[in-house]
């Protein structure tokens, strides 16, 4: 893999870090207002879905290692 190629993943690796902390803040926020739970349970699949994909890029970042 580039260098090039590793500073996308990297970029956005850190973006969808950022969606996910987002996500966690406004999944807290529904919760304290007391939010449907329909509505605070499609946010925390939305969150999860963002957690496969930072695992996935993080696993593309950093190779397997055979020992």
């Amino acid at each position: 893999m580039s260098e090039q190629e590793q500073a996308e993943i990297r970029l956005e690796f850190a973006k969808l870090k950022q969606d996910h902390t987002d996500f966690d803040a406004a999944i807290n926020a529904m919760i304290a207002m007391g939010c449907d739970a329909l509505q605070i349970q499609r946010m925390k699949k939305k969150k999860l879905a963002l957690k496969d994909k930072l695992k996935e890029l993080e696993d593309r970042i950093i190779p397997d290692i055979i020992a």
